[in-house]
């Protein structure tokens, strides 16, 4: 197997033939001939401030509500610094992104994963751990497209996670990189617009524009924003400023609603591909098919082992992620798949080797 091309379901990034090449370099050279002096200082702590004002007004907000990162991870980071404290307990979907669980746990939270249906958190089971005692401080919430497993929070249980917040104090992180990335279905309202004053809401430019620009953003209660920001001046006097600056030319020149829709097309003939692929070549596969985003959640049956499966996988030259890379435990028969970075001949001959490696690993 050693001429086999390596195909990858594991990064979460998009093809370099869905990213605006073109777009980039003409936001590059807009940017340097407006404000040579903004993206070649400092800056402010809070990120460059036409991009600042041109997310704020995205979300019918002020800009002092804003404060732009260098990439969502760092909006999260900030975020956590802010108000989780050692031994405070956080709410998490199980499962969750692999780096949110990283970092909660390395601040020594008191993470409390509640289960995630198909149409998002299980709220009746959040309800009946809060019944039970539990006070968190923050629960994160990934609502549309959810990474690892694709899922898309509905409308009642969004209303129901603000009614709980709202009733047990605590905050809702509503972190939402995939939002614009929907390929099918309705748009839904964020919890933000619902309850400015129980939500921070994290978005990034990472799935819209390009990961390696790497800007990102928090939008807040301001004297929350006002806090972040003390960190952010502590931790590096000010962001990005040149990254800032390109994304700012992007967006505003409607290149950015351009480059969403190449990459919605791409990701939807993506999505169809590898359902179509998966039924095909894996039936005891289960999967429900996303609406958007760039993750599709794989359970196999009981007792099979994903570990075994994964180097089985890497000898065919297939790379995924395991399931219980997104869990505190469990899992073990789960995988995700991201489809945003392999085309749809690839998709095709990577569900091949993935199943080949089942048969082999199950004797059929």
């Amino acid at each position: 197997m050693t001429d086999l091309k390596p195909i990858s379901f594991a990064r979460g990034a998009p093809s370099l033939d869905i990213v605006d090449v073109e777009g980039l370099k003409a936001a590059a050279q807009a940017a340097f001939t407006a404000d040579p002096g903004g993206l070649t200082a400092y800056g402010t702590s809070v990120g460059y401030l036409p991009l600042r004002e041109w997310i704020a007004d995205r979300h019918g907000v002020a800009p002092d509500n804003v404060i732009v990162t260098n990439g969502s991870m760092q909006a999260d980071a900030f975020l956590f610094d802010a108000l989780v404290r050692e031994g405070e307990t956080v709410v998490v979907e199980l499962p969750t992104y692999d780096r949110t669980l990283l970092s909660l746990r390395g601040r020594g939270a008191d993470v409390r994963m509640v289960e995630l249906e198909p149409d998002g958190i299980d709220v009746a089971a959040l309800e009946r751990v809060l019944v039970a005692g539990a006070r968190p401080k923050l629960a994160h919430i990934i609502p549309n497209f959810q990474n690892p497993a694709g899922y898309t929070l509905c409308q009642p249980k969004r209303e129901r996670l603000l009614e709980l917040a709202r009733e047990y104090g605590f905050v809702i992180f509503e972190d939402d990189p995939y939002i614009e990335l929907r390929f099918s279905g309705e748009r839904l309202p964020t919890m933000l617009s619902m309850d400015p004053e129980r939500v921070v809401y994290a978005s990034s430019f990472s799935k819209t524009v390009a990961p390696g620009i790497r800007v990102g953003y928090l939008v807040g209660p301001r004297a929350l924003i006002a806090q972040i920001e003390r960190l952010a001046t502590g931790t590096y006097i000010s962001p990005n400023m040149v990254a800032q600056g390109i994304v700012y030319q992007f967006a505003r020149s409607g290149a950015i609603e351009r480059s969403v829709e190449t990459v919605k097309t791409a990701l939807a003939q993506r999505a169809d591909a590898l359902a179509a692929a998966l039924a095909r070549e894996l039936p005891d596969a289960r999967f429900v098919k996303p609406e958007g985003g760039y993750f599709m959640w794989v359970e196999l049956p009981r007792g099979t082992d994903v570990a075994a499966l994964f180097t089985a996988a890497a000898a065919r030259k297939l790379q995924f992620v395991k399931g219980t890379d997104f869990v505190l435990e469990g899992y073990e028969s789960a995988l995700r798949l991201a489809y945003a970075g392999v085309t749809v001949p690839e998709i095709e001959e990577g569900v091949a080797r993935l199943a080949d490696a089942y048969r082999e690993l199950t004797g059929a």
